[in-house]
């Protein structure tokens, strides 16, 4: 078919054609959850990389990447621009520059696939090894200059039956079966001898219905008696949150909304809901946890917590359990430019995006212990952390409950807190914990330990959401060990296909 070859083929029209396959992936991901554009994009891209040199495999592969994070990640513009104050050409130059960076990971994926990895002839060796190396290189992605773990292939399944499989391999696993469903699927070769479309039509089945069986097995226990919470989402505008002249304002606004609630067990402000140093704020902190411990309310809060340790101020992204002095977790993944300035002594002063309010935190340790509230231990992650895998496994591990704080407000209205909501449902169902997500303005939701919304309130809105959560104890395999297996099975078919490549290279 002469589409296929202009796809297969080098020069700009299978470049075009890359570029929006990548987009389409965007389309599977929430909150359009279009997930079968998942797979023909993938496929697109794997039939896209079959007969190209290495280099022109890599510039295929970078048009995919930037059609995936130009569509998928395009609220960094809000970011800079609106938050950051950034003229629109700024913001633009920014974040053209930020996506291209990113699609350079995509590229080189694409340049080991055509020079190291792709097997002589299509079949069953390609489609595993394209699939191993996909995993490779979202992992990669996610450790890489502190990583930025977005758009996984895994979190497109967040609601199919593969999500029956988190709990076994966390979200990399998906992965792996998504991109090996994609090229079964599109490998032309294997469908047109009936053996070989026989297996291939067992494995799919496998795949897919294997992955329902397994959603329907508890992999945790419930623990104790359910817990009533309530959320506090201030919706506090970006522009005021840390304006001198509003804090006051902003702290009357979570008391007054706390107090309203009558008793509860659990009451969750959001990320750095006080935006005061914690030394400064301890005052009004435990004031406020001694009113309600009265009615047998706790409150957990974010805060930034100051330290001076080591001879000179320290400030940490943290949370805390209100009235307690070492019941705090600080937060280590840090955002960059946000939280943090990447080559500071350089960048410092040169545009207002790179001296926002509170972007320098400190990192806080690797190795935290949860945090401890009504009786049951909880695994705290702030903002950004709920997106890495592993790291946030190792706390699932130790915990009954899992507890997110966020402000996405630098999202604006765009997909991105959808789409963050969406990875936090992912750390759910891996650990089978309920979590509670306290946001800023949206999304603010409960989520139970298949991952499904049990309640959320609406963006944008001063509203406090009122639930109930479910401890729950037990370790899925997941939990147990991770994504040790899986980082094991990629290597072993990584070299088989490299393997190969060597052996028919010495034969010739």
């Amino acid at each position: 078919m002469q589409w296929i070859d202009r796809l297969r083929g080098p020069g700009w029209l299978g470049n075009l054609l890359a570029i929006i396959a990548g987009a389409l992936t965007t389309l599977a991901f929430a909150p359009f959850d279009w997930w079968p554009l998942g797979l023909l994009s993938i496929a697109l891209l794997y039939q896209g990389l079959q007969q190209l040199s290495p280099g022109q495999a890599a510039l295929r592969g970078w048009c995919w990447g930037l059609g995936l994070f130009a569509s998928g990640v395009s609220w960094v513009y809000i970011s800079i621009h609106v938050h950051g104050y950034a003229s629109p050409a700024l913001a633009g130059l920014l974040t053209g520059l930020f996506v291209s960076g990113l699609a350079l990971v995509i590229a080189l994926a694409a340049w080991l696939w055509a020079r190291w990895l792709r097997p002589a002839q299509p079949g069953w060796l390609a489609c595993f090894g394209f699939a191993a190396l996909w995993v490779a290189q979202e992992i990669f992605r996610g450790w890489f200059l502190t990583g930025f773990p977005w758009l996984y292939q895994g979190y497109i399944h967040t609601d199919t039956w593969l999500a029956g499989f988190a709990p076994i391999g966390g979200v990399w696993l998906l992965t792996f079966l998504t991109v090996l469903s994609a090229c079964l699927l599109s490998e032309l070769r294997l469908w047109k001898r009936p053996s070989h479309a026989a297996a291939a039509v067992a494995l799919l089945l496998a795949v897919w219905l294997g992955g329902k069986g397994l959603g329907a097995i508890e992999w945790t226990k419930p623990t104790g008696e359910p817990l009533s919470v309530a959320l506090i989402q201030a919706d506090i505008p970006q522009s005021r949150k840390w304006d001198p002249d509003h804090i006051q304002q902003t702290l009357s606004l979570y008391r007054d909304l706390s107090y309203a609630q009558g008793p509860v067990d659990l009451i969750l402000w959001p990320e750095t809901a006080i935006p005061v140093l914690k030394t400064q704020a301890q005052g009004f902190a435990d004031a406020m946890a001694a009113n309600l411990a009265e009615q047998g309310t706790t409150l957990i809060t974010g805060i930034p917590v100051d330290n001076y340790d080591t001879g000179e101020l320290r400030i940490f992204n943290g949370i805390m359990v209100a009235g307690t002095e070492e019941n705090q977790y600080l937060k280590n993944k840090l955002v960059p430019f946000g939280e943090y300035v990447p080559m500071e002594q350089v960048l410092r002063g040169l545009i207002a995006f790179f001296d926002l309010p509170m972007s320098s935190f400190s990192r806080g340790p690797a190795v935290q212990p949860p945090l401890q509230a009504a009786g049951y231990r909880l695994a705290p992650f702030i903002c950004y952390e709920a997106v890495y895998p592993d790291f946030a496994a190792r706390l699932a591990a130790q915990s009954e409950l899992l507890i997110t704080i966020s402000n996405d407000s630098w999202f604006g209205e765009s997909i991105g807190p959808l789409q963050h909501l969406q990875m936090a449902r992912m750390r759910a169902i891996e650990s089978g914990r309920w979590m509670i997500r306290g946001t800023n303005n949206g999304v603010t939701a409960l989520i139970d330990h298949r991952g499904d919304i049990t309640a959320r309130i609406p963006q944008f809105q001063q509203v406090v959401l009122s639930g109930w959560v479910q401890p729950r104890e037990g370790l899925s395999p997941y939990l147990r060990w991770r994504s040790w297996p899986l980082k094991i099975g990629v290597l072993v078919i990584l070299l088989a296909c490299a393997l190969g490549r060597w052996r028919r290279r010495d034969e010739h």
